[in-house]
């Protein structure tokens, strides 16, 4: 592959490294099987969340994991029609915004090798934050006092495999 103009990528494992395959794989999925995932699958794609770099080791994040399906009932249709939702939160000054997020890409790239799909959201936040219907919803995550909930990112077992967006290589520069 040529780091030249836009790129093109496969889903197809061209390297010789599982993670940079994984990488190269993940793609955000915005159709979802009515599957719920499991307990232990999305402990461990948590697990390798918290698991991200944070400044000072300060770990400034709280994350939610909605598994109860009548909870999500009310939100599912502004969250892709995900069988489960993970909520980051982050401190609402905005310092650690970086750091959530950096989290959220090793949860991702956790549930991508665990076959599962994700799709990283703020769009729904503003819904999920203020609108009545969204109440039950919102009292549930008991967000820490000074926290914001930052984005969210539907996860469960994928109903689609979407093709990979062309990629703007020529916004890498080498300096040698």
């Amino acid at each position: 592959m040529a780091m030249m103009g836009v790129l093109t990528l496969s889903a197809q494992s061209v390297y010789e490294n599982e993670v940079i395959n994984n990488i190269m794989a993940r793609r955000s999925i915005r159709k979802y099987l009515d599957k719920p995932v499991e307990h232990e699958k999305l402990a461990t794609v948590a697990l390798a969340g918290i698991n991200a770099p944070s400044a000072m080791n300060r770990q400034n994040w709280a994350v939610r994991i909605i598994e109860d399906q009548n909870l999500l009932a009310d939100v599912k249709g502004m969250c892709r029609n995900a069988p489960n939702l993970i909520c980051v939160c982050a401190p609402a000054d905005g310092r650690f915004d970086l750091d959530a997020g950096l989290m959220g890409q090793n949860m991702m790239l956790a549930a991508q090798a665990l076959g599962l799909g994700t799709c990283i959201q703020t769009g729904p936040i503003r819904f999920l934050t203020t609108d009545e219907k969204a109440k039950a919803f919102r009292e549930s995550l008991d967000i820490p006092e000074g926290f914001k909930l930052l984005y969210v990112i539907s996860i469960g077992y994928p109903d689609e495999q979407p093709d990979a967006k062309p990629r703007d290589a020529s916004k890498v520069k080498y300096i040698k």
